[in-house]
C-alpha cells in the first residue's frame, strides 16, 4: 500500500491488486467441520480481511476472489490452452502432500520426513491427476534468473530457488485433484478440479481481464512491476508462475519480492500459540498512522521482523510525539505567540537557513532512492533526518530570544516560516506511509492549495505563502505514558 501511494504521489498510473485465494482441500475440510458450505466459510473470512484492510487504510484498486465467476472462466480457458498445446497431460500422482500448505513434495524435499515449509506431518496420496510439464521450461527459467539478477529479491531467496529446486531438477507438477471438489472444475474432464496453484496464481492476470472479452487492462498494465508476498510462497511465484507464463507465451512480472514474517517476541504468530495480534484493535488503540509508521520504519523488507508493544510505544513516543508532533506544536505555538497566528511578509535569511535547506534537499534525494527500491525503513530515516534537523534548528536559532528584541522581528519571522515550510515538505514525504497525518499538519498550517501537497512542489523550498496563518490543534501524537 505504501508503494502504491508513493508511486501515485510521483505521478504514476498505478493498479494495486490484492485479494483472496479461496479454493482447496483445507478450505473444504474447514467448512465441513464448521457445518457450512465452502462458499459460506470463505465469505466470512473475506469480510474479515476487507475490514482489516479498511482499518489499516489499505487503498487497493482491485480485490479479486478466486471464487469470482470471471476468474473461474479464465482459469478454465488457461488450463485448456495448456492442455491443448501439450503442456498438460493426464497421469497418476503418488507422493507426499501437506494439506495446510497445499503443497506437494518429493522425498528429497522433505525435512526429517515432514513439510519443509511448516514442519507439519505430510500424507502419502495417490490419485488420477493432470500434470504440467514445468521440467520442460527449467533451463529457460534459469536463464531468466541469470539475465535478470533482480528478478527475485532479496537475492538469498533467488539462491534458494536455484539450489533447492532448480538444480536438483524440476519434476512435472500435479495440477488437478480428484479427492475433493472445492475448486475450479476442469471443463473437459468431470471429477477433476484445477489444483490451487494454477488457479490462484492466475489471479494476477485474470483480474486484468486476461482470457476475457475485454482484456484492455491486461494490455495496459501487464507485466506487473512488482509481485509482493510472504517468503513461504516465493517458490510458487518464482518457479511455477513464471513457467506458466512462459508456456502461455505471456511476459513475466518484472520483480518478485519475498518478505519475512512478522514475529511476536521471537515466535511466529498463530492462533494455536495465542500470540496473534489483532490489527484492527491495534489501530484503534494506537492510531493507524502510528502502526503503519512503526511497521515500515522498524523492519526491512527481506528478513523476519519482531513485533513488540514495548518497541511500538518507544517509536511512538520518540519519533512521533517527541520529534514530529513536537515540531508541529512548537512551530504553530510560536507563530501564535509571537505573531498572533499570522506571519508577516518579512525576510531575513541567514546561513543557518541555507544549511537547513541543503539538508532537506539531500534527504529528499535519499528518500527517493530508498523508496524506489521499496526500502521503506531507509526512506523514513531520511524524512526523520529532516525532522531532527528542524528541531535542532529551533534550538540553534532560539526564537524565544529573538522575540525579545523588535530589531530581530524579520529574523524571527523567517525562522518560523522555514519551520512551517519544512513541515509542509515533510507532510508530502510521509503521506505514502502515514496517509492521515498530512491532513493534520496542513490543517494547522492552513494549507488549502492542492499544488502545495503535490510531489512536484517538494523540491522547491519557499512555496508556502509568505503570510502563513496557523490554527493550533490538538497534539498530533500524544505521548503514551507507561507504568
Amino acid at each position: 500500500d505504501a508503494m502504491a501511494r508513493y508511486k501515485r504521489l510521483r505521478g504514476y498510473d498505478v493498479k494495486y491488486l490484492t485479494g483472496t485465494d479461496e479454493h482447496g482441500q483445507k478450505v473444504e475440510n474447514a467448512a465441513k467441520a464448521a457445518g457450512v458450505s465452502p462458499k459460506e466459510h470463505v465469505d466470512g473470512i473475506v469480510a474479515l480481511f476487507k475490514n482489516a484492510w479498511k482499518a489499516l487504510d489499505i487503498d487497493y484498486d482491485i480485490f479479486i476472489r478466486t471464487t469470482d465467476d470471471f476468474h473461474i472462466a479464465a482459469v478454465q480457458k488457461i488450463f485448456k490452452k495448456l492442455h491443448d498445446q501439450g503442456d498438460i497431460y493426464k497421469g497418476v500422482y503418488e507422493g507426499w502432500y501437506c494439506t495446510p500448505d497445499e503443497s506437494f513434495f518429493t522425498d528429497y524435499q522433505l525435512a526429517d520426513g515432514k513439510c519443509p515449509d511448516c514442519g507439519r506431518e505430510v500424507e502419502r496420496i495417490k490419485e488420477d491427476a493432470y500434470f504440467f510439464k514445468q521440467s520442460k521450461y527449467a533451463d529457460r527459467l534459469l536463464q531468466h534468473y541469470e539475465d535478470n539478477p533482480d528478478f527475485i529479491v532479496p537475492h538469498y531467496r533467488r539462491n534458494e530457488m536455484i539450489n533447492s529446486f532448480l538444480k536438483p531438477g524440476l519434476e512435472d507438477l500435479c495440477v488437478s485433484r480428484t479427492s475433493f471438489t472445492w475448486g475450479v472444475p476442469v471443463e473437459f474432464d468431470s471429477g477433476h478440479v484445477v489444483y490451487v496453484w494454477i488457479d490462484a496464481l492466475s489471479n494476477y492476470i485474470t483480474a486484468l481481464g486476461f482470457m476475457s472479452e475485454d482484456d484492455g487492462l491486461y494490455q495496459k498494465y501487464w507485466p506487473a512491476d512488482v509481485h509482493m508476498m510472504a517468503k513461504e510462497v516465493v517458490r510458487f511465484h518464482a518457479i511455477i508462475w513464471p513457467i506458466m507464463l512462459m508456456a502461455l507465451g505471456e511476459p513475466l512480472p518484472k520483480q518478485i519480492i519475498g518478505h519475512g514474517w512478522l514475529m511476536y517476541e521471537g515466535q511466529k504468530m498463530g492462533k494455536s500459540l495465542g500470540n496473534a495480534i489483532d490489527p484492527i484493535a491495534l489501530a484503534k488503540e494506537y492510531g493507524v498512522d502510528a502502526i503503519r509508521y512503526f511497521l515500515l520504519r522498524e523492519f526491512t523488507l527481506g528478513p523476519d521482523g519482531n513485533f513488540s508493544k514495548k518497541n511500538l510505544i518507544a517509536r511512538i513516543n520518540a519519533d512521533l510525539a517527541n520529534d514530529l508532533g513536537n515540531l508541529l506544536s512548537r512551530t504553530v505555538g510560536m507563530v501564535e505567540k509571537y505573531f498572533n497566528g499570522e506571519l508577516p511578509v518579512l525576510r531575513g535569511e541567514a546561513d543557518i537557513d541555507t544549511e537547513l535547506k541543503q539538508l532537506i534537499h539531500a534527504s529528499i534525494a535519499n528518500y527517493e532512492n530508498a523508496m524506489d527500491k521499496l526500502n521503506f525503513s531507509d526512506g523514513l530515516t531520511a524524512v526523520w533526518q529532516i525532522i531532527s534537523r528542524a528541531n535542532k534548528y529551533i534550538d540553534e536559532t532560539q526564537p524565544w530570544v529573538l522575540a525579545k528584541d523588535e530589531a530581530h522581528r524579520e529574523r524571527l519571522a523567517e525562522t518560523l516560516y522555514n519551520l512551517a515550510e519544512t513541515l509542509r515538505i515533510v507532510s508530502i514525504l510521509i503521506s505514502p506511509v502515514m496517509p492521515n497525518t498530512p491532513a493534520v499538519i496542513r490543517a494547522q498550517l492552513n494549507i488549502a492549495d492542492e499544488k502545495l501537497s503535490r510531489w512536484e512542489s517538494v523540491k522547491t523550498f519557499g512555496l508556502l505563502p509568505r503570510t502563513v496563518k496557523v490554527t493550533k490543534g490538538a497534539a498530533a501524537f500524544p505521548r503514551i505514558e507507561t507504568k
